[in-house]
């Protein structure tokens, strides 16, 4: 655009934004402040118009030369308080305007894609800024206002528009909500819209006597042939079936339509009779007298009946899942789930500006991790593998300028179901530029809360943090469930001069140590035979002994080692441990590591013993947070320990006081890598990533030995100024599992695998013809007999169970 049209289309003065003060500091990042405009001008982007040019050169041509501009538009809206003085005289501009209907709104961003550098500086010294970007400010601001007066220097400026055919590009909208401020407040769902029923069957009330109602659902059970309940989603209501010979079509269909048949009545909500009133059911005030019905589709007999309390084998409910589902526990299951997943979205893109992006599911092998699944190409020898997590693409994401992405991602892992994990599952996905661990402990804290469901004590935040090594020596697990105690304690103190054979090796060894629990009346809820049954797994799974000692009670079948403690050492035992009558002590030592892992896997095998004779020690309300942080970066691989793996994956930072360690020592070195525990079950793992191209090359090629030919395209990125980042990924079948108190992650996931991987419901995985192998270059070989009875081994367990 010439000089002349820049001068012509200058904004008038007396619409100059006025100054912005100091934007508050954002939280979760380590940046101190971030301009208003930079992160939510990202949050809600405009619809995509076309070029305005020809309009803006309508625009100047229609007004007369000398004509005043009308007032502004904005100036009748009622202002904020703060912007009264400005608007007393003339509304601000559309970048920095904060009233309208509704309340205030963020100030726009000036230029597409919020202020520059210098402009985020000017704001911060409360400078008054002009727009450095008049076409956008004078198109928004003065649609009705500012239509400059027509004359040949106009007429020139139009022309050279349409000569140039240039147009400022459009600014994204921020989002309407301010940052921290929750979405505007919406009415109870209308589960009737867009269909054919007024109502559900569940949210009849007294309040709808006399009203005349349609409903569908399925018949749940008929009594005398009198009554009814229809079911659907919301609930369940009592039918009235009619008796008089007027209605004996109506009757007809009601009384011999088959169980979970569907059907749709028509009648008035009536009041039930005087003492025939439910208080059990939600409905059982009233009742709906039949005026008309229709059958809408028979129901065969069914392999099991639709009610929670009938027990059903787990392989039957996964082949009929379509009517499992129809379940109440199934549908509450699946909608906590959806209304969790909602106040998440709400949370991180509403509240906070997050973007939510779909990342690819065909990519390929990844160094490290679990196995992958494997997808045939058309090019022979090329396969894509289903990725475990959106790691490298989320990483990609920062690199790219996204500041801040989010997505509920659907992961793969090619392994067996466990009863918290199967082959495919969905995460939260989430990653961050510019911030620290304990920006991402505070946005998960916060989140967490956000969503929790409202039938559920709310959550206390912040949680509390534990480093590895401590719950290691504490819980002998990275993954503790703190609702209970049963704490590890060493007492290697207590036998330093011990006479006892056993313990002096274990203590002459490096990292040799003596550990021990204390059961809390142990000896009055356990018998011999479950010690023993113990003590024979420890010695079979971890080549460890473990000697049950009573410290105040006599028992025939006490340790012999036992009866070699000293008295000294007896009374330091009942010090260190606390014991009280009928407590058992089971000690254990050897190797530092080796002990504690048996007895945190012990701790709790004998809670779960405890807990079957009728203890109670963990509160399946009480929902238990824990931060573990400080993981080791490496471990050693088992089949060769000189070798070093990834104790999470390769793309975890380590710990700022660490660094020197990976010339030396790498093996010590500690990440910067997270897990959130909730009751002993880990539901999110994430760390600070590697965003130095030169360090992510060492670890890879040095001390992984992996090959960084498949990890190229991370590396060249790294190398393009990728910023510091870091994020975190919850389970969120796990997640929902533990709310819920469920058995099993299959009971919140609509259509599972089962234990091995199958779904039972369609014989998915199923054959392929070899025609249809061909284009793909591979075929099929069948295992020999020998094969095939050492996998039957490995698997002993029936898929179908």
């Amino acid at each position: 655009m010439s000089a002349d049209v820049s001068t012509l289309l200058k904004q008038p003065s007396h619409l100059t934004p006025p100054s912005t003060p100091p934007s508050k500091p954002t939280p979760f990042l380590r940046r101190q402040t971030q301009a208003s405009g930079v992160g939510a001008s990202l949050a809600r982007p405009e619809p995509a118009r076309q070029s305005s040019a020809p309009a803006l050169v309508r625009r100047l041509r229609r007004r007369p030369s000398g004509a005043p501009p009308r007032a502004c538009s904005l100036a009748r809206r009622r202002p904020r308080p703060e912007t009264q003085a400005q608007h007393s005289a003339c509304a601000p501009s559309a970048a920095s305007r904060g009233g309208g209907r509704g309340g205030g709104r963020p100030a726009r961003p000036v230029g597409p894609f919020g202020p520059s550098c210098r402009a985020l500086q000017d704001r911060a010294a409360g400078k008054r800024q002009l727009s450095p970007q008049p076409l956008p400010q004078f198109k928004t601001a003065s649609r009705r206002a500012l239509r400059p007066a027509a004359s040949p220097d106009r007429e020139a400026a139009a022309d050279a528009i349409l000569t140039e055919g240039k147009t400022q590009p459009r600014r994204l909208r921020p989002h309407r909500f301010s940052r921290g401020a929750a979405p505007p407040a919406r009415g109870p769902p209308k589960f009737s819209s867009f269909v054919a029923r007024t109502n559900t069957c569940g949210e009849l009330r007294s309040s709808h006597l006399g009203k005349e109602v349609t409903l569908y659902g399925w018949i749940q059970y008929r009594r005398q042939n009198m009554f009814l309940v229809l079911r659907d989603f919301h609930g369940l209501v009592q039918v009235v079936i009619p008796q008089d010979e007027s209605a004996a079509s109506v009757k007809k269909i009601l009384c011999e339509a088959p169980v979970e048949s569907v059907v749709r009545v028509s009648g008035t909500v009536i009041s039930r009779p005087l003492g025939q009133e439910n208080p059990k059911m939600p409905t059982g005030e009233i009742e709906v007298r039949v005026k008309t019905a229709e059958l809408l589709n028979s129901c065969k007999k069914l392999p099991f009946e639709i009610k929670d309390f009938v027990k059903k084998t787990e392989a039957l409910r996964l082949q009929y899942r379509y009517l499992d589902l129809r379940s109440f526990q199934m549908q509450y299951n699946l909608r906590l789930r959806s209304q969790m997943v909602m106040r998440m979205r709400e949370y991180l893109c509403n509240m906070h500006g997050f973007v939510d992006i779909e990342t690819p599911t065909l990519f390929k092998r990844t160094p490290g991790g679990a196995k992958e699944f494997l997808v045939p190409t058309r090019d022979p020898g090329k396969f894509y593998s289903l990725p475990q997590s959106p790691q490298q693409f989320k990483q990609l994401l920062m690199v790219g300028g996204l500041d801040r992405y989010f997505q509920v991602a659907r992961c793969y892992r090619d392994e067996g179901s466990r009863p918290d994990r199967q082959p495919e599952f969905t995460q939260v996905d989430i990653e961050m530029s510019f911030v620290d661990q304990a920006g991402v402990q505070s946005l998960i804290e916060g989140l967490l809360q956000y969503s929790w469901p409202d039938d559920k004590d709310p959550l206390v935040i912040p949680f509390p943090s534990m480093t590895f090594a401590e719950a290691l020596a504490t819980y002998g697990t990275d993954k503790p469930d703190t609702r209970f105690g049963m704490k590890i304690i060493d007492i290697s103190d207590a036998f330093r001069n011990t006479q006892i054979e056993f313990l002096q090796g274990a203590l002459s060894k490096p990292q040799g140590t003596i550990k021990a629990i204390c059961i809390s009346e142990g000896a009055k809820y356990l018998k011999r035979k479950d010690i023993e049954s113990i003590r024979k797994s420890a010695a079979d799974n971890f080549n460890q002994e473990v000697l049950p000692i009573f410290l105040k009670t006599n028992r025939n079948w006490n340790s012999p080692v036992a009866n070699l403690i000293t008295e000294e050492q007896r009374l330091e035992l009942i010090r260190l441990m606390e014991v009280q009558e009928e407590d058992v002590v089971l000690l254990t030592a050897g190797e530092h590591k080796k002990a504690c892992s048996l007895l945190g896997k012990l701790r709790l095998e004998f809670a779960d013993l405890l807990e079957a004779r009728g203890v109670v020690l963990r509160n399946p309300a009480l929902f238990s947070f824990l931060w573990v942080v400080d993981f080791p970066l490496f471990l050693s691989k088992e089949e060769n320990p000189r070798e070093l793996e990834s104790a999470h994956h390769p793309f975890t930072a380590p710990h700022p006081s660490d660094i020197h360690l990976l010339y030396s020592e790498p093996e010590k070195a500690r990440s910067q890598h997270y897990d959130l525990v909730l009751n002993g079950s880990e539901i999110g793992g994430g760390s600070i990533r590697i965003h130095d191209a030169e360090l992510q090359h060492y670890i890879l090629a040095t001390l992984l030995q992996e090959d960084v030919k498949l990890l190229s395209h991370l590396l060249q990125a790294l190398d393009y100024g990728a910023p510091p980042h870091g994020g975190i990924a919850l389970g969120l079948d796990r997640l929902m599992c533990l709310v819920i108190g469920a058995p099993s992650i299959r009971d919140v996931i609509a259509f599972p695998k089962s234990f091995r991987g199958h779904d039972l419901m369609s014989s998915a995985p199923d054959s392929v013809p070899p025609q249809e192998l061909k284009p793909y270059h591979i075929q099929v070989s069948w295992p020999t007999d020998s094969e095939a009875e050492e996998n039957s081994l490995n698997h002993p367990h029936n898929p179908d169970s």
